[in-house]
């Protein structure tokens, strides 16, 4: 069964996230119509279609997919933010939609998902919530050092480490700065290893899921470098039982789910956060490579109204490894582009700047130059992939205008 001929589907946001989403469609014959303020995000060139509105504009993003008569779907792929418009389209508009109002609010306020935790029994940190003045009042209660997030945003942006209740001011601001509600939670830091899940719901329970090892920048920024996959064998059916909880507190009954998880020193499992779409920074094609399903297609089909088909067909291991640039400047080159393609196990490089673009130092996830993915047999052959792609590529940054 595949989607009708004609059909279009609403890709809201256009980062680099929705690139994946937008290729998968054509690959299955639908249309994509990709919604963003900026003519120059990255995905606005892989969609079918452009639609310059806000996201965020329920009223004008109404009026204005209402008025076609070959929308089957709405996605917010790789982005929280838009959630909750993708949930209100989808009811205004009667289409599929596998959300609920509990898992559009437990992905876009991480506070409000360590109360989903709390009330699971399930373990974390001793935190608060609230306004920046609240925040301000209540932390120096808490244990420190503290990690202080907006509630709302993603990609690390706004999250910082807080060693003393002397640095609080200052880390309270800059999540406020970064979120969109200007509410802030503060939580004791827990040490442990970094794993990310990334898995797809099918009536209410986990049907395919994969779990990551995630290496991440020192502290104090913690921007994700790289995921590797499968996990440790066991923590994935022990993740696998908690999302599940999490699932039929929050009601989210069909599509995607990815949580950051933390590992303790005795082997206590904490999901720190939770967004019910696809993971970014090429997750979903991770666990597709994993277990030979390609878990972008499914989503799109299940966005559209169609059953995913998520049997697994092979068992491999696979990596996606995010590329940064070390200093701001401007891009001149990039060498050996053509090489790391050609290499054995590299599946795809996908480079979000060109020569002639301003770039970041790497300090936060909109700030990636790129990723790169790869597949191998085994946790050695994987690595020997990297290794040979990280000697081949090089980006060329002159100094800032």
């Amino acid at each position: 069964m595949t989607p009708r001929g004609g059909a279009a589907l609403a890709v809201l946001g256009g980062a680099d996230g929705a690139i994946s989403t937008c290729q998968a469609a054509s690959r299955l014959g639908v249309r994509t119509i990709c919604v963003d303020l900026r003519a120059d995000a990255p995905a606005v060139a892989h969609a079918d279609e452009f639609l310059n509105v806000s996201t965020r504009d329920l009223p004008r993003l109404v009026r204005a997919l209402a008025a076609r008569g070959d929308l089957a779907g709405v996605v917010s792929p790789a982005s929280d933010v838009n959630l909750p418009s993708q949930l209100a389209v989808a009811r205004r508009l009667g289409l599929p939609c596998g959300l609920s109002d509990g898992a559009v609010r437990a992905s876009t306020d991480k506070g409000h998902f360590r109360a989903v935790c709390d009330r699971l029994g399930l373990p974390g940190p001793r935190y608060v919530h609230g306004e920046p003045a609240h925040v301000l009042r209540a932390a120096p209660a808490l244990t420190f050092p503290l990690m202080v997030k907006p509630v709302d945003s993603s990609g690390s942006r706004g999250v910082s480490l807080c060693p003393e209740p002397g640095d609080l001011p200052g880390a309270v601001e800059l999540a406020r700065e970064w979120s969109l509600s200007g509410m802030i939670v503060a939580e004791e830091y827990l040490e442990g290893g970094h794993y990310t899940a990334e898995a797809f719901v099918v009536g209410g329970a986990v049907a395919l899921i994969g779990v990551s090892e995630r290496e991440l920048t020192p502290p104090p920024l913690f921007i994700t470098v790289q995921h590797v996959m499968p996990g440790p064998p066991g923590l994935t059916e022990a993740v696998r039982g908690l999302l599940d909880r999490v699932c039929a507190e929050v009601g989210l009954r069909e599509g995607p789910l990815n949580a950051d998880l933390l590992v303790r020193p005795g082997g206590e499992i904490v999901l720190v956060e939770m967004g019910a779409r696809l993971g970014g920074n090429g997750l979903a094609e991770l666990l597709g490579l994993v277990h030979g399903v390609d878990v972008v297609e499914e989503y799109v089909r299940a966005a559209v109204g169609l059953p995913p088909r998520l049997t697994p067909s092979s068992s491999r291991h696979a990596a996606v490894r995010v590329l940064g640039a070390g200093r701001e400047g401007k891009l001149v080159r990039v060498e050996g582009e053509d090489a790391v393609r050609a290499l054995p196990g590299v599946v795809d490089l996908v480079l979000a700047a060109s020569p002639g673009d301003h770039v970041e130092r790497y300090t936060r996830a909109g700030a990636k130059l790129g990723y790169l993915t790869a597949a191998a047999p085994d946790r050695a052959a994987l690595s020997r992939v990297l290794d040979e792609a990280a000697r081949l590529l090089r980006f060329d940054i002159g100094e800032a205008p």
